[in-house]
């Protein structure tokens, strides 16, 4: 077997997302904990048709634990996430086939997006692993664990389920549609501080930075295969099947919710994990759709609950910090 443990070459000749150098200081600002400030790892992974895959490698040698982002969003939204969490979890974070450094395909049908793990679980020689996903990528795991749930150790979805509320995603979708990294990072930094003033222009200047790439001609893009559309009618119709999962999967899941998400309700979120045997529900204060950036400090503290309780045999041997 290939190793898939190396330093990716970047194709297309686009140049990195976030700059790594920033993240301390910006996780330490949200409160995040973290001993360990090494950048992560890069990896080139095999999907499902052999569609490469990028991933970031954050180390540690706790249990396995594979992040999947949301819909236009990179492997970096766990930034933070995942440098609180390294020394507990062996945490991977992945981008999605069409995202990030991941390549371009012809198969976007979200049934490649689901095989896509199980590849990517034995490209990593994983029989299974804790499954973290937010939104789009919260859909994916819980199809996933509905199809292989021996292959996954425990579930966490994140602002989404049955019952989201589409129209809590209007603003989010207005912005990308008035505005487009042609005119480059600063001029997009500047239009997302425009319509959330109070944002902190640091973070805000991480996070288009992680979703935009820069070609060697000099002309800026989204980190996404702009030639791709989005079904919302039928990618709804599948988040009303995630109860699907709930049938299929006897092992523990997590929902949880941002605490002023406009997306994900609190009555959802506890239908939703009412119909897991082992299922519970969270809501992680001072954080709208994108909790992991939102308030991180938040959601690890979520997931090192979660997971102490869910697998007890399996944790107790990691580092609390």
């Amino acid at each position: 077997m290939t190793d898939p443990f190396f330093i990716v070459e970047l194709q297309r000749g686009w140049t990195q997302g976030a700059d790594f150098a920033q993240l301390p200081v910006l996780a330490s600002r949200l409160g995040v904990s973290f001993r360990d400030t090494t950048p992560p790892r890069h990896l080139a992974l095999q999907g499902a048709g052999s569609v490469g895959l990028h991933a970031l490698d954050w180390g540690g040698d706790g249990a396995p634990a594979l992040f999947l982002h949301g819909g236009r969003l990179t492997a970096q939204t766990w930034d933070y996430v995942c440098l609180g969490l390294r020394g507990q979890v062996r945490a991977i974070a992945l981008d999605l086939r069409g995202h990030g450094d991941s390549d371009r395909s012809e198969d976007y049908s979200f049934d490649s997006h689901v095989d896509d793990i199980g590849a990517v679980l034995d490209a990593l020689a994983w029989p299974s692993a804790h499954l973290v996903g937010m939104s789009y990528g919260g859909l994916i795991a819980a199809h996933f664990a509905a199809a292989a749930p021996e292959r996954v150790s425990s579930l966490v979805t994140i602002d989404v389920g049955p019952g989201v509320a589409f129209e809590g995603t209007a603003r989010m979708r207005g912005f990308f549609e008035r505005f487009h990294p042609s005119a480059g990072l600063d001029a997009m930094v500047e239009a997302a501080m425009q319509t959330s003033p109070s944002s902190d222009r640091e973070r805000v200047a991480y996070r288009m930075a992680a979703m935009m790439r820069r070609r060697e001609s000099g002309n800026w893009d989204w980190a996404l295969d702009g030639h791709r559309s989005t079904d919302y009618t039928a990618l709804l119709a599948k988040t009303g099947e995630m109860v699907v999962a709930a049938q299929r999967f006897a092992g523990s899941c997590l929902v949880v919710r941002g605490g002023r998400s406009e997306v994900f309700s609190d009555e959802a979120a506890a239908r939703f994990a009412a119909c897991f045997a082992n299922g519970e529900w969270t809501a992680v204060p001072d954080a709208g759709h994108n909790v992991q950036e939102d308030n991180p400090a938040g959601l690890i503290a979520a997931l090192s609950r979660f997971w102490s309780q869910s697998a007890p045999g399996e944790t107790a041997r990691l580092p609390r910090w």
